[in-house]
């Protein structure tokens, strides 16, 4: 049995649903609990977060844990700078962070501890995380399905479309393999502390700028960039009650456009706003300019599909280009802090980043019909809107 010490740390606003059900499963750890410490930074909740939490700890004892804090905040500081403020107090060599809708096998902890402790390398660790949701819950028990995957980390495409792996898919064989993957999923990732003060640029781990959406992409691209390896293992689980995005969307196919549009309107303006904004500043800041290049005629095809889907039906996600515009020269200054200190080879990031392990096989990082399919389209979108000028001019 492995001694190392352990601190859970867990952000919540207006968690009243959930909280309960993700704290019994926290209990229920096989792993030493005089080797973990446990807090909680409560973000201003409105509803009986804080009550039901004191509840909870009335009913256990309270020298249970290595150390336990709660604190109760009165305004909302963002999940991942919630996060970083909670390392002020974690003493644990290793530091798992978890979302409030996330409830965590027995065994995560002493697996995930394990892991680590065998390979050095190895800076977080990415569980593999199955949907379930709420309404199927007992009031004091959780029994969930292991069927159909959440996700199992981070990928990427050359549009630079984020992916949750396997999200939506019925678990099989190909989510069996224990293996380095780009980043881990911000759900539940298990981070070794030193990797995490090894991320450390101008005086954060999380970009104090993001406040909400793509923080744990840029933490997780930058390890990846800095060196530290991020395994996804299979024996390690958990389960995410991920409410607005949840669904088994498999294909391209207009149904699921169709039905993406309908989960998007559930997600507030202001979020959606951010996730754009700040997709594209944590690919300005951590992307190799190569890789970049290699892959521009995706990256602007998307880009325009993407601005035209939000100017026909997310007209007010436009209004993010202000922000974007803004923040722009301070995201490049720190893309030169973050690039001098880059460790990871330009060729195997782009390979890490390109991979997909829901598929049998890895996608290749280069296939010429698509490229020169996308040139065309390019030139093609050029060619009509230089003809279109010179007809308004004249």
């Amino acid at each position: 049995m492995n001694n190392a010490l352990v601190t859970i740390n867990i952000v919540v606003i207006n968690g009243e649903k959930y909280i309960r059900h993700c704290l019994d499963a926290i209990l229920a750890q096989t792993y030493p609990h005089n080797l973990v410490e446990l807090n909680i930074l409560d973000n201003g909740s409105t509803d009986d977060t804080i009550k039901i939490i004191k509840d909870w700890l009335s009913t256990i004892d309270d020298k249970l844990w290595s150390k336990f804090v709660l604190l109760e905040g009165k305004t909302n500081l963002g999940m991942w700078p919630g996060q970083e403020e909670l390392l002020k107090y974690s003493s644990g060599k290793y530091i798992l962070s978890v979302s409030v809708d996330v409830m965590i096998d027995k065994n995560f902890v002493e697996r995930a501890v394990a892991i680590c402790e065998a390979d050095p390398g190895v800076g977080a660790v990415q569980a593999k995380i199955y949907q379930y949701n709420l309404r199927d819950l007992q009031p004091t028990t959780y029994d969930p399905q292991r069927s159909i995957i959440d996700t199992c980390g981070f990928a990427l495409t050359r549009e630079r479309k984020v992916i949750n792996i396997g999200h939506g898919k019925q678990d099989g064989p190909a989510f069996s393999r224990q293996q380095v993957i780009f980043g881990v999923e911000g759900a539940v990732p298990f981070f070794r502390r030193t990797a995490l003060e090894d991320c450390k640029t101008s005086g954060w781990i999380w970009d104090p700028d993001y406040f909400w959406y793509g923080d744990d992409l840029d933490l997780a691209w930058r390890m990846t960039l800095f060196g530290h390896k991020q395994i996804y293992s299979p024996e390690i689980i958990a389960w995410h009650d991920r409410s607005t995005t949840k669904g088994n969307i498999t294909t391209d196919l207009l149904s699921d456009y169709v039905h993406r549009r309908k989960l998007r309107r559930q997600i507030p303006i202001h979020k959606r706003r951010l996730d754009w904004s700040n997709t594209r500043f944590t690919v300005i800041k951590n992307d190799y300019l190569r890789n970049i290049l290699l892959d521009l005629p995706a990256i602007i095809i998307r880009e325009i599909n993407v601005q035209g889907y939000a100017g026909l039906f997310e007209q007010k996600v436009l209004l993010e280009w202000g922000r974007f515009l803004l923040l722009l020269p301070r995201m490049i200054r720190r893309r030169h802090t973050i690039m001098k200190r880059a460790r990871m080879d330009v060729n195997e990031m782009r390979s890490l980043m390109l991979t997909n392990i829901h598929e049998e096989r890895q996608i290749p990082a280069s296939e010429i019909s698509w490229r020169i399919l996308q040139i065309l389209v390019i030139v093609m979108v050029v060619f009509f809107a230089l003809q279109l000028s010179k007809m308004i001019i004249q």
